[in-house]
């Protein structure tokens, strides 16, 4: 390992790596990253899989059970009303985080993955027939993959794969290939979870709906790094977790366009989605909440609105400046060490860095890595097809969020050099 890392001066000095952004105080919010892990400082590396939570967001939720918690939307007492109006208010911040036309064009689901099967079940069922086709990408989160395959199997839809080329870019020739009189639906991630690619989704949208196909994005690796405009993109559909958002695990939004909602049927069937019910015919409540059965997960939407309130006094914008000069700060450190190779090396990439080193398996790197107190995803990463297009059975993944530093990166870095040192 002698001579492959950069030397000392190279290392992180500020941990303020984007102009003004101090990660250092953000760090103050976390109340997780005062940790320790194997008598070692606590490096969180694995924001792409689930975020760190800001103690607004724990105290957003302790409140709600603590001392605001009561069934909504059906009691006529004020601790009811009260719930009701601040989990509603949550459906407001998620409609102005992503610039969408109105609130009822937000549906609260369990997360991505339940907002994907919805528009599967709901819409694919309902207006897909055998031998349309269904177009994703190389890169997609496994969720973005087996609620097609389930649909395809039930009612005989076609899945088409765009290929991506050696560095994770979507091939946009061969993906405008695919389109056809057959295609009736593209989805596809804004940023992939495994490499960090940031596909073009305007561009690709375009396309879509110049074939006549309507477009799901998969939103969970954007939106807690970025602005993100729904109506600007022009997208049908639009899916995100809000504990990748500093936010509430059990919680997510769907964003649809107001007419594709009201031509699809319900999903799950139960309480607060219906308007009357009777033995021989059930009527649907107004949208969204005819999407939206049984008692919802309400301290998680109260804390859901907290991390929104959160991202944004800090500015997204903000955010991703330092998360992508953090990336580029990993990439020149990374660089140093001749057994490691990157997966994934677009141009255009949020703050994910995926790699593997020669030699080791990437479980062993992590095993390694969390001894020295570095927390770092290793595996397929719910992206298998992306795996096997790279020809690696796994990568060891570090991702940043808000609050780390070059430190981090150093820290990181490190423990490669120990990785290095056991293996040879």
């Amino acid at each position: 390992m002698e001579g492959s890392v950069l030397p000392d001066q190279a290392r992180g000095e500020s941990g303020a790596v984007a102009g003004d952004f101090d990660a250092h105080a953000y760090r103050a919010d976390f109340p997780v990253l005062g940790e320790t892990m194997h008598g070692k400082p606590l490096v969180f590396l694995d924001t792409a899989a689930s975020a760190q939570k800001p103690q607004a967001v724990i105290d957003a939720v302790n409140g709600a059970y603590g001392s605001g918690y009561a069934n909504i939307h059906r009691g006529i007492y004020k601790l009811s009303q009260d719930a009701t109006d601040a989990y509603e208010a949550a459906r407001d911040a998620v409609r102005e985080l992503l610039n969408a036309a109105e609130r009822e064009e937000i549906v609260f689901v369990r997360g991505a993955t339940e907002g994907i099967n919805l528009v599967a079940q709901s819409w694919g069922r309902t207006f897909l027939a055998p031998g349309d086709q269904i177009v994703l990408t190389e890169i997609e989160h496994h969720s973005n993959i087996v609620p097609w395959q389930l649909l395809r199997d039930q009612i005989g839809v076609e899945i088409k794969v765009a290929p991506v080329d050696d560095s994770g870019q979507v091939d946009l020739d061969a993906f405008t290939a695919l389109l056809g009189p057959k295609t009736k639906l593209v989805a596809m991630p804004h940023v992939s979870n495994s490499i960090g690619t940031v596909l073009p989704v305007e561009t690709m949208i375009a396309l879509a709906h110049d074939a006549g196909a309507k477009v799901l994005i998969d939103g969970c690796q954007a939106v807690p790094h970025q602005p993100v405009d729904v109506r600007a993109l022009d997208a049908d559909f639009y899916v995100f977790s809000a504990h990748k958002l500093y936010g509430p695990t059990g919680i997510g939004a769907l964003y649809a366009k107001r007419a594709l909602l009201e031509a699809m049927p319900p999903y799950h069937g139960g309480g607060d989605m219906i308007a009357t019910v009777t033995f021989e015919k059930t009527t649907w409540n107004d949208l969204p909440y005819k999407f939206e059965a049984g008692t919802p997960h309400i301290a998680g939407g109260i804390g859901f609105k907290a991390a929104i309130d959160y991202v944004q006094a800090i500015g997204l914008d903000r955010i991703e400046a330092h998360v992508d000069a953090l990336r580029r700060y990993g990439e020149q450190r990374l660089a140093g060490i001749n057994s490691i190779r990157q997966i994934g090396t677009a141009e255009a990439r949020a703050g994910i860095l995926s790699f593997v080193m020669e030699g080791t398996h990437p479980h062993d790197v992590g095993t390694i890595l969390d001894r020295a107190g570095v927390a770092v995803r290793c595996g397929h990463h719910c992206a298998q097809p992306t795996m096997d297009r790279f020809g690696v059975p796994g990568t060891v993944r570090a991702s940043f969020g808000l609050y780390n530093t070059e430190q981090d990166v150093d820290a990181l870095v490190d423990g490669l050099a120990k990785v290095a040192e056991i293996f040879g």
